[in-house]
């Protein structure tokens, strides 16, 4: 199972509960490391495998995920704030689909709101 994580808006403890416990979980990270703040590899277990996707193309990452589910290892492609705001994983969850592969996604906080607690701004103000 691939879970796609949304990192956050960056600090290490606004990432969710259940991000931290995915990585804690997980045999094997893909992380975006030009973007990700690397400390949330801490989660980490030991004996986990890490890749930094900042070096790698499109086709290596799928392919290490592709060799993760073949081994039946559970996977975390971390993304920085939330995965589903420009977090690019539109094209890797088509090709998990043609492959028929199972894939969950894990929301994070995105920086827009990171950014307006820090100024304590309100978004929705009537």
């Amino acid at each position: 199972m691939i879970h796609f994580v949304g990192a956050g808006s960056g600090a290490v403890d606004l990432i969710t509960i259940r991000g931290a416990e995915l990585l804690k979980e997980a045999d094997l990270i893909i992380y975006a490391g030009s973007l990700v703040n690397p400390a949330l590899l801490d989660y980490a277990k030991d004996s986990c495998e890490i890749y930094d996707s900042a070096k790698m193309t499109l086709d290596e990452v799928l392919e290490v995920m592709f060799e993760a589910e073949k081994e039946n290892k559970m996977t975390v492609r971390l993304h920085t704030g939330d995965s589903s705001i420009y977090g690019a994983i539109r094209e890797q969850m088509d090709r998990l689909d043609e492959e028929g592969i199972e894939y969950d996604v894990c929301p994070g906080v995105s920086s827009f709101c990171g950014a307006a607690s820090s100024l304590k701004a309100e978004y929705t103000l009537p």
